[in-house]
């Protein structure tokens, strides 16, 4: 069974926003930092989307077959 992803996005000074992907269990609690934003983004839009490109990302590469992944 996947764990459910949540992506969210934080402003920890003003105007500069971060994405950050946590993993949680099947109920939807219990968050992990799954990844981060490297550099903060100058717009909530700016990183919402990188957000959601590092999501794209992670559930593409947990879709792949498994032994696709050990190559």
């Amino acid at each position: 069974m996947t764990q459910p992803i949540e992506l969210i996005i934080e402003e920890p000074a003003l105007g500069s926003f971060v994405w950050r992907l946590l993993e949680t269990d099947a109920d939807g609690a219990n968050p992990k930092v799954l990844r981060d934003a490297f550099d903060p983004a100058d717009t909530y839009e700016a990183a919402l989307a990188s957000g959601q490109r590092a999501l794209q990302s992670e559930i593409r590469r947990r879709a792949e077959p498994v032994h696709a992944q050990s190559a």
